[in-house]
């Protein structure tokens, strides 16, 4: 209790509670659904997202034009919450608009849902926030809802977040594993296994000087050049979690078709190459956030090449390899001396927590 004027001129009151409206953590109050979790919301997420949200009720009323849409859900549970060339924040709505982009839609709407270790400083969330209204802007979809849940401290990992998106097909497309045909080309859209070295350099404190930032990035512009060029698109791919290597070998299995590939047209930037020959990691297993791998018709493959290469998220794209009907289900590459290895498919998870 404390002495002071009151209404009367004189008196005791009790000061009203520190309801830590203004902490510069999170607390376990933040996720109660009470004053201190509206505060949070108005605070952070209202505050970077601003009048797409809506706040007022606990489902969004969106309207997408067509009668086919396109929908995923996703979880991001990357450690550290910030690495070179991006957050947990961008890297949750590039991930999520680049699964609507792989099946051939344009992103529209996003729901963002969040579990928030008590402890997390607010100023990070709130920079978490603003990376992911600055990446929502760019790929033009809207953050339309949410929810916030708040977990003990040491419970959680700073913050995890769950991004769930809606985009509308293109008329005419279908993209499918079952569409694939022998002498189809493959392509990739630039160097691989940036996003996963960039993760581990600064997880691990690695002493090496080379510079590797991740290539998150939203591809729907990519793949939207690529289907305007080649509506006869196979199918579309991003190599996230397991790398090139897991990707290809999932399209070989679900295809039924084996895959050639050429060693040598797979691009890894010098630094990243030079990392993982220390460390004694492939890269070809090493997650990418901002590439993805076509199938196109042989006659279309050179068009399709140089309209990836028109594109800021394409300038190093390359033909690396073709379908064949030998080895089937399996993928073959071709080694620079000439020689012959199969590329499996890898048992577990090489590099943990980098999406």
């Amino acid at each position: 209790m404390s002495r002071s004027s009151s209404p009367s001129g004189s008196g005791l009151h009790c000061p009203p509670p520190d309801t830590g409206s203004h902490s510069p953590r999170v607390l376990m109050g933040h996720g109660g659904g009470g004053l201190l979790t509206q505060q949070l919301i108005r605070r952070v997420f209202l505050a970077a997202f601003g009048a797409t949200v809506q706040a007022e009720t606990d489902a969004a009323i969106v309207s997408v034009p067509g009668d086919r849409q396109a929908f995923t859900t996703d979880s991001f549970v990357v450690r550290p919450l910030f690495f070179p060339g991006g957050s947990i924040g961008d890297l949750a709505i590039n991930g999520t608009v680049n699964d609507l982009a792989m099946v051939g839609s344009m992103p529209r709407f996003l729901a963002a849902s969040f579990v928030i270790e008590e402890g997390l400083p607010v100023a990070e969330l709130q920079q978490i926030a603003h990376d992911m209204a600055t990446a929502a802007a760019a790929a033009g979809v809207q953050i339309v809802a949410g929810d916030t849940k708040v977990v003990e401290r040491g419970c959680g990992d700073g913050v995890y977040i769950t991004t769930t998106g809606i985009g509308e097909l293109r008329p005419g497309i279908a993209l499918a594993a079952s569409r694939v045909q022998l002498g189809d080309i493959l392509l990739v859209s630039g160097t691989i296994g940036d996003h996963g070295m960039a993760i581990l350099k600064v997880r691990e404190d690695l002493g090496f000087e080379a510079a590797i930032t991740s290539d998150t990035a939203a591809l729907h512009g990519l793949t939207a050049a690529i289907l305007t060029c080649c509506p006869k698109t196979r199918l579309l791919r991003d190599p996230t979690r397991g790398g090139l290597a897991t990707c290809l070998a999932e399209i070989a299995e679900q295809t039924g078709r084996g895959l050639e590939i050429d060693e040598a047209s797979v691009s890894v930037a010098p630094e990243v190459a030079a990392a993982c020959e220390l460390l004694g990691l492939d890269p070809w297993l090493v997650a990418n956030e901002g590439k993805l791998v076509a199938i196109v018709p042989a006659e279309d493959a050179e068009a399709v090449l140089q309209s990836m290469r028109d594109h800021p998220l394409g300038q190093e794209a390359a033909m690396i390899g073709r379908v064949v009907d030998d080895h089937p289900g399996r993928v073959v590459a071709t080694t620079p001396l000439g020689g012959r290895r199969l590329v499996p498919m890898p048992v577990g998870e090489l590099l943990p927590r980098i999406c």
